[in-house]
C-alpha cells in the first residue's frame, strides 16, 4: 500500500507565449498537451498564465510584467506550494535559469518534461539508452548556466605536471557527456543488430506479417492493441503511457500469421533529439507490411494529430510504408446521432478510413477482417498431396496455410490450401523429399 505522503500531489503552473502566427485553437491544444504532460509527470497544474507577444523575451522568456505576476502567485499561494513551472515552448538555457530566479521555482521547459516521463517510463536496455542520449544531449548546453548559478568556487580545475591552468568543471562534464553519449551509441547499435538477427530467424522460422499501430499518443492504441490480440497491455490514460515496442500475434490467428506492434506515441513539438534517438524503438513501423495509423476521432484538433503523425513517420522513413487510417473513438464523440454525423464527415473526407471504436467488439472484428484481407490479396490456392508415410508433416501444412479441404485415398491425404507461393513450394519440396 502506498504511503499518504506518496499520495500528496505536487502542484506546478503552467506558462505560454502565444506568437502572432498561432491560431487560439492550436495554442490552447498545446497547453492541454502540456497539462496533460504534466499530469503524467505527477503534477496538478493549478494554474496557467499566458501572453501573446510578437516574439520570446530574450531574458526570460516571459515579459518582466508577467514574470512579476507568476512571482507573486507562487510566493502568496497558500496551502498549495508550487514546486514547479511547466513552459509550453523549449526555451535556452539563460532564459531558464534567469525565469528560475525571478519566479523562485523549478522551470521545466516542454523538451524537459517530455524528456523526465520518457526517462521514468523506459523498460527496455535499448528505451533507456536512448532516453539516456536525449536527456545528455539536452543537458550538455546547460552545464555552463548550472556554473554560473554554483558560482566561482570550483569553476577551475587546476592543472597536473605543469600543463597549464587545466580544464573547468563545464569542459570536463561536457567531455564525460561526449564520451558516454559515443558509449550508448555503440550499445544501440549492437542491440540494433540483435533484434534484426532476431526478427530475421523469427520470419525465417514462420510465416508471418507484420503490423505497426503508430500514432498520437493516447489515442487509444494500446486499448486496440490489446482488443486485436486478446493480450494484457498497458491501457492508461496518460501521454506516454506505452515506451517499448510490444509485439503480440493478431487473434483470432489467421493465415498467414500476423504480428501486431504497439508503438511509442508522437506529440506536437517531440524533440528532436528523441526523434533521432527513438528511431530504433520505431523500427517496428519501418519492418511492418501495414501501419495502422490511429487517431482520436473525438479529438476537435485531429487534423493536428494527422500532421505530426505524417511528419514524424517522414523523418524515420516510413512515409512509404502502405497505412490504413484508423479513426478510434468514435463512442466519445456524443450521442447517436452525432457519432453517425463524425463518421459521415470522416469517411467523405477519408473515404478509405475506418471509423471505429476499439471497445466495440464488432467493429474490431471489421478491422479484424480488413488486416486479414489485406495479407491474403496476394495468396495463391494449390493442391498438396501429403503421403501416409509423411503424416508426421501434417502440422507444417496447417501452419503455413489456410486449408480449405481435405480428402484422402489408398496413398496418403489431398489437401486444397491458400497461401504464399514460395510457403506453398517449399512444402511440396519438403513432402516430396520425405515421400
Amino acid at each position: 500500500m502506498r504511503s499518504e505522503v506518496e499520495e500528496q500531489p505536487r502542484y506546478a503552473i503552467a506558462a505560454s507565449v502565444q506568437l502572432p502566427h498561432v491560431s487560439d485553437l492550436e495554442f490552447e491544444a498545446s497547453l492541454a498537451e502540456l497539462r496533460e504532460l504534466g499530469k503524467t509527470l505527477g503534477y496538478k497544474v493549478v494554474e496557467t498564465f499566458v501572453q501573446k507577444r510578437a516574439g520570446f523575451d530574450t531574458t526570460g522568456y516571459l515579459g518582466i510584467g508577467k514574470r512579476q505576476e507568476i512571482h507573486d502567485f507562487v510566493a502568496h499561494n497558500v496551502g498549495e506550494e508550487i514546486e514547479a513551472i511547466l513552459v509550453d515552448h523549449e526555451i535556452s538555457p539563460s532564459q531558464a535559469r534567469n525565469l528560475e530566479k525571478e519566479v523562485g521555482c523549478e522551470v521545466m521547459d516542454r523538451t524537459m518534461v517530455i524528456l523526465e516521463i520518457f526517462h521514468r517510463n523506459a523498460r527496455s536496455r535499448a528505451a533507456k539508452a536512448q532516453v539516456e542520449i536525449a536527456r545528455l544531449g539536452y543537458m550538455a548546453p546547460r552545464l555552463r548556466e548550472a556554473a554560473k548559478l554554483a558560482g566561482p568556487q570550483g569553476r577551475q580545475r587546476s592543472g597536473v605536471g605543469g600543463r597549464g591552468a587545466g580544464e573547468s568543471h563545464t569542459e570536463l562534464d561536457k567531455r564525460k557527456i561526449r564520451d558516454r553519449i559515443a558509449e550508448l551509441q555503440l550499445e544501440i547499435i549492437a542491440m540494433e543488430a540483435e533484434r534484426k538477427t532476431q526478427r530475421s530467424r523469427r520470419q525465417e522460422r514462420q510465416n508471418l506479417a507484420n503490423v505497426a499501430l503508430v500514432g498520437y499518443t493516447n489515442a487509444g492504441k494500446s486499448t486496440l492493441m490489446r482488443a486485436l490480440t486478446g493480450s494484457e497491455v498497458l491501457v492508461a490514460n496518460k501521454l506516454f503511457a506505452t515506451l517499448d515496442t510490444t509485439v503480440r500475434t493478431l487473434y483470432p490467428e489467421s493465415v498467414p500469421r500476423v504480428l501486431v506492434s504497439d508503438t511509442v506515441g508522437f506529440i506536437k513539438n517531440l524533440p528532436h533529439g528523441l526523434v533521432a534517438s527513438f528511431k530504433s524503438t520505431l523500427d517496428e513501423a519501418l519492418d511492418a507490411a501495414l501501419l495502422l495509423h490511429v487517431i482520436d476521432a473525438s479529438d476537435p484538433g485531429f487534423e493536428r494529430q494527422l500532421e505530426v503523425t505524417d511528419t514524424v513517420l517522414a523523418e524515420i522513413g516510413a512515409d512509404v510504408v502502405p497505412r490504413l487510417r484508423i479513426f478510434n473513438k468514435i463512442d466519445h464523440v456524443g450521442d447517436a446521432a452525432a457519432q453517425a454525423e463524425c463518421r459521415a464527415m470522416l469517411q467523405a473526407r477519408y473515404p478509405d478510413c475506418v471509423v471505429m471504436s476499439a471497445r466495440r467488439p464488432e467493429d474490431v472484428a471489421r478491422l479484424h477482417g480488413i488486416i486479414v484481407a489485406f495479407f491474403q490479396k496476394d495468396l495463391v490456392e494449390a493442391e498438396l498431396f501429403l503421403p501416409w508415410s509423411a503424416q508426421q508433416l501434417r502440422s507444417q501444412v496447417y501452419a503455413n496455410c489456410e486449408v480449405l479441404g481435405e480428402s484422402a485415398n489408398e496413398d496418403g491425404a489431398l489437401f486444397r490450401v491458400r497461401g504464399e507461393g514460395a510457403a506453398i513450394e517449399a512444402l511440396r519440396q519438403q513432402f516430396g523429399q520425405a515421400a
